[in-house]
């Protein structure tokens, strides 16, 4: 076991050159694409007009998330890492009840803008 801890925990988080780069490069793009899946949120717009940026979100968010999760796997457990998460589960549930999809939506926008702008303290907060 203590193999695996320190290959999914490392003593150390994990980078490499350019990570810094890569990670703000992933970021532009997961806003590029949630500023255009908004309009099928937020004002019902025919899902061919919102679909291409839907996967540029998600894909992004993926790879965000691989990036992190390489770093190390303590994220998980941080705020930042169960803001994702919970984030990820919203946007489930606004799948599941169309009729909210617009007040899940803010509530996700909402807490990215909490979570991105709270003090690295807080961002790194352990839960467990």
């Amino acid at each position: 076991m203590t193999r695996l801890n320190s290959l999914l925990i490392p003593p150390t988080p994990r980078s490499f050159p350019g990570e810094r780069w890569l990670n703000i490069s992933l970021r532009c793009a997961h806003l590029v694409g949630i500023a255009g899946i908004s309009g099928g949120f937020l004002f019902t717009l025919a899902e061919a007009q919102w679909l291409p940026f839907w996967y540029l979100a998600v894909g992004s968010g993926v790879a965000l998330t691989l990036l992190y999760l390489w770093s190390t796997a303590l994220w998980l457990v941080q705020l930042k890492g169960i803001a994702i998460i919970l984030k990820v589960s919203l946007l489930a549930a606004a799948t599941l009840l169309p009729g909210w999809r617009t007040e899940l939506f803010l509530i996700i926008i909402i807490i990215s803008g909490l979570i991105a702008h709270a003090p690295g303290a807080v961002r790194g907060y352990r839960l467990i």
